[in-house]
């Protein structure tokens, strides 16, 4: 640090002596003691924040304060050097060989103004929630540093968006015990984002997605659309079509695994209440679980619809005949014995 900006202690002498230790009749005196370390909210360092004891001469300045944020030292022996111009003698030093002195100040760091634009832009112009937005600022961002008196929480004063570019014109006020609060600016522009579950190679339509096919990462949400499929649903699914590694997944780009392919020998199942039977046959159409699928018997050459139940498994239902339930045999009865009565009267007839 340039000392030489650190120290006005020439400047700043007074023309006056003032007495350090002038004390009501009533009062012990007790010695001026030197600091080791200081901290200070002013621009400038007076005798009172070096020395306990200071006395009426405490509000005396004698060095500007390092800047914002920042610590300088000054040895010791300069210090009693400066305090002795003013008159103020006897301080004990004891083993100080060098007095630190630390400018108070409030920092805003880039993460804290990134997530107070965002919080004041959410849910403006069409953007989402404040966590899924990505900001770009028109100038870098570094620490901001306010006198320590700016204490008051960062209020957005106003804010827009403009929908079609994404551009953003954030200002907020702080309050810092004055009338006028300070103010910040902030300008860039905005997308939002969400999370999408990426191919980290390339991918043929009939390739099953495993875990290592796939990572997770932010993309703007125009890139990935409505519907971006999470991870723990894609794996074990096919592509409805082949996809490059970097590409971003959508439900839309996934199907249930085929379990059987065309022209593949599959198990045919014929199953109804109490009979289960399989044999053998060949698919004539691909299909996930649950899909309809016709298949060849080679022996009858007769084709078959059947469920895709399992990997090369499709079961055909066939459906039982409901039993006649009996409930009134007199009525059959006396069926029987009209019928046979009409007989006999035609064989009388004749």
């Amino acid at each position: 640090m340039n000392f030489r900006r650190f120290l006005l202690a020439g400047a700043l002498l007074v023309a006056a002596p003032v007495s350090a230790l002038a004390q009501s009749g009533d009062d012990i005196i007790r010695p001026p003691v030197l600091r080791a370390s200081v901290s200070v909210a002013s621009d400038v360092v007076r005798i009172g924040d070096v020395i306990e004891n200071a006395g009426a001469a405490a509000g005396v300045p004698i060095y500007r304060s390092p800047d914002l944020g920042t610590t300088g030292t000054l040895p010791a022996a300069q210090v009693l050097n400066v305090l002795r111009a003013h008159q103020v003698i006897g301080v004990a030093a004891g083993d100080v060989r060098e007095v630190t002195v630390t400018r108070l100040a409030r920092t805003i760091t880039p993460k804290d103004i990134r997530g107070e634009v965002a919080r004041a832009i959410e849910h403006r112009g069409g953007l989402g929630d404040a966590a899924n937005l990505s900001l770009t600022f028109d100038r870098d961002l570094q620490d901001i540093r306010l006198d320590a008196a700016n204490a008051g929480e960062l209020q957005p004063a106003s804010a827009h968006v403009e929908t079609r570019t994404g551009r953003f014109d954030v200002s907020f006020e702080i309050a810092n015990g004055t009338a006028a609060p300070t103010q910040l600016r902030f300008t860039g522009s905005v997308i939002e984002t969400v999370e999408a579950t990426v191919l980290t190679r390339n991918i043929d339509r009939t390739e099953l997605l495993k875990s290592s096919d796939l990572m997770v990462e932010r993309r703007p949400k125009a890139e990935v659309g409505s519907d971006p499929a999470p991870r723990d649903q894609v794996i074990g699914m096919q592509m409805r079509r082949p996809m490059r590694a970097g590409q971003p997944l959508r439900m839309a780009d996934l199907v249930k695994p085929d379990l059987v392919q065309r022209d593949q020998p599959v198990t045919v199942v014929y199953q109804s209440a109490g009979l289960y039977l399989t044999t053998r046959g060949k698919a004539l159409d691909s299909g996930a679980e649950g899909d309809v699928v016709n298949v060849l018997n080679p022996q009858s050459k007769r084709t078959v619809t059947g469920i895709v139940t399992g990997r090369g498994q499709v079961t055909i239902q066939i459906a039982t005949p409901t039993p006649v339930l009996v409930s009134d045999t007199s009525a059959i009865a006396s069926s029987d014995t009209e019928t046979t009565g009409s007989i006999a009267a035609d064989t009388t007839g004749k």
